[in-house]
């Protein structure tokens, strides 16, 4: 469950979140169908709107759609489309926020591939 309380992100894009993540770790495939709009209303204990608000905003980016009388379905090519989103949010702002930390802190490039590597190391 989302702790809705702990991020100053809207519910709905915690929610449409939770979504991609489940897209991305297999638990949503392509033209599977995700939970109706009020079983994840249900589940996440929001409002009705607030779920149809975040299925709208991923319906729009086209990483779901809508079967009329079916309901929600994980968009054929969703993983790809998710995982470009997900890249161009990190390089975006994402990115140059850690750059201007690394530089303050006086990281080098060659700290930050150390830990990085170390980093994938620890998630073998």
């Amino acid at each position: 469950m989302i702790d809705f309380n702990n991020s100053s992100r809207s519910i709905y894009l915690q929610i449409a979140d939770d979504i991609c993540d489940k897209i991305l770790t297999g638990a949503f495939q392509a033209d599977q169908r995700i939970p109706s709009v009020r079983e994840y209303a249900a589940q996440m204990e929001v409002n009705v709107n607030t779920v149809m608000r975040a299925y709208d905003y991923l319906a729009g980016l086209e990483v779901i759609y809508n079967k009329r009388g079916l309901g929600f379905f994980a968009d054929s090519d969703a993983r790809r489309k998710v995982v470009e989103l997900r890249r161009r949010e990190v390089l975006g702002e994402g990115v140059a926020a850690v750059f201007r930390q690394l530089a303050l802190l006086d990281i080098t490039p060659e700290q930050l591939t150390e830990m990085y590597q170390q980093y994938l190391d620890n998630q073998k």
